[in-house]
């Protein structure tokens, strides 16, 4: 499953997370660190990546545009590095489902909390 994390979560998640999301990638390691939330959403959706962020703007983006990209919105308040690790590993089989499975086709962002 191919997610890129945006900048307001921090670039070590790709790696604590690569045994499970071996395609995950952050921002910062795709060029786009500090780039406008449109380019990093075109750049998703041409490289077939999901989004995951903190960032209320790619769920409204994503009202407009609809999907792709998809969005993993986190709706968690602050978290550590490894607590977003933890909340990604256990919710693995629904974004998994969320990301691939045709029965999630038209939805466009998931929320976790």
């Amino acid at each position: 499953m191919k997610i890129l994390f945006d900048q307001n979560i921090s670039y070590k998640i790709a790696n604590k997370l690569k045994k499970l999301y071996p395609e995950a990638r952050h921002v910062r390691h795709v060029g786009l660190e500090d780039k406008e939330d449109y380019e990093i959403w075109e750049y998703a959706k041409s490289n077939g990546f999901a989004i995951a962020t903190f960032d209320s703007d790619y769920y409204d983006i994503a009202l407009v545009k609809g999907s792709p990209p998809k969005i993993i919105w986190l709706r968690t308040g602050n978290l550590s590095t490894d607590e977003i690790s933890a909340l990604f590993q256990k919710d693995y089989e629904l974004l998994k489902a969320f990301l691939t499975n045709k029965d999630f086709f038209e939805v466009s962002c998931i929320i976790m909390t």
